[in-house]
């Protein structure tokens, strides 16, 4: 019999699968408060199990392992984890220390197919997406070396397309009887696919949702995020006042600035106008000075920028960028991959 890996599955799907295998249900809540609170990988070490049901349950299920190749840790604490998949692929994933928090980006996909061209992570292509499991890994192996507080789906690839397994990491982590990351702390962050917009506002999970916008003009972000070409701005726009009928929390624009491309008075003015038009707050983010010789805008224009937007009653959070002198800023995981690519 083919074994199950445990971290695939949520804590009902695991009571289902107790039941089927005649342990008694409650056993689903011990054997998640051993993996997600003690951080326990081996049955043989949950002693309120007895021995037969210990050695039953290796018999079913496995726990899959990943590689650490290596841990970068930036000069500003922002620290970066390379897995090696089982399948000999790779990626990254990234802690954010603060005062408060420590903020974990977990990647989604083996690459990305949306290839916005401020981005290195679709370098490569899309090779094909993480498992529920694979999600969940990164977040207990990163765990057992920082307290986690709060988690976003923002790293190498686009969550909502692989929309089945982080809603499912989602359900799991946010399990009382298990990680109990309460939904406030769970961001998704999207290019701006407005079905699954739609799909997870459906579901009411009570997470927070990123949408990476760049330019609130069709024709400019056309050029730099070919899936606005698909789903054009009035189009996502409409999916996120949905998503924003049943979410507590404003939706969070992320705004990369791009000297000579999206930081005119005009483009503020625009961006204001765009985001007003439901409830929001702007993530203003200067590029990431490795992204294919493009520039990020001089400090005064950065300034007007915020300042017209401001003017405007649009609430804006200029972003320190965080561990960009370890390729683990916004746009840079993968970036090892190759040379950058200007659009």
């Amino acid at each position: 019999m083919e074994k199950v890996c445990i971290y695939h599955l949520t804590l009902d799907e695991l009571k289902n699968k107790l039941i089927s295998e005649d342990f008694p249900a409650y056993r689903a809540q011990q054997v998640f408060d051993w993996i997600y609170r003690k951080g326990v990988s081996d049955f043989s070490f949950m002693s309120n199990i007895s021995k037969r049901e210990r050695e039953k349950l290796s018999g079913i299920f496995e726990f899959i392992n990943f590689e650490i190749m290596s841990k970068r840790k930036s000069a500003d604490g922002t620290e970066k984890f390379l897995f090696k998949l089982r399948d000999d692929l790779s990626i990254e994933t990234v802690v954010i220390p603060e005062k408060r928090r420590n903020t974990l980006c977990l990647s989604t996909q083996v690459g990305c197919k949306f290839n916005c061209r401020f981005c290195v992570s679709a370098r490569g292509g899309f090779i094909r997406n993480l498992e529920t499991s694979e999600i969940i890994k990164q977040y207990l192996d990163v765990s057992r070396a920082a307290e986690i507080t709060n988690i976003v789906f923002m790293g190498i690839g686009e969550p909502l397309d692989n929309f089945s397994n982080l809603v499912k990491s989602i359900r799991i982590l946010k399990a009382k009887e298990g990680a109990g990351m309460p939904a406030r702390r769970l961001t998704v962050s999207t290019c701006g696919l407005p079905k699954a917009i739609k799909k997870l506002a459906g579901l009411k999970l009570g997470v927070k949702l990123s949408v990476s916008l760049h330019s609130a003009y069709d024709e400019k972000r056309d050029k730099i995020m070919p899936v606005n070409r698909r789903y054009p701005l009035g189009v996502l726009l409409d999916s996120l006042k949905e998503f924003s009928k049943v979410s507590r929390y404003p939706v969070t624009f992320e705004y990369v600035m791009i000297k000579g491309f999206n930081v005119s008075l005009e483009d503020a003015r625009r961006l204001a106008k765009f985001c007003n038009s439901l409830k929001s707050k702007v993530n203003l983010i200067p590029l990431n000075l490795s992204r294919g010789g493009l520039d990020k805008p001089d400090e005064p224009d950065i300034s007007k920028f915020r300042d017209k937007l401001k003017r405007h009653g649009c609430l804006a959070v200029l972003r320190k960028p965080r561990g960009e002198d370890i390729e683990a800023a916004c746009g840079q995981l993968r970036a090892s991959l190759g040379a950058k690519k200007p659009f």
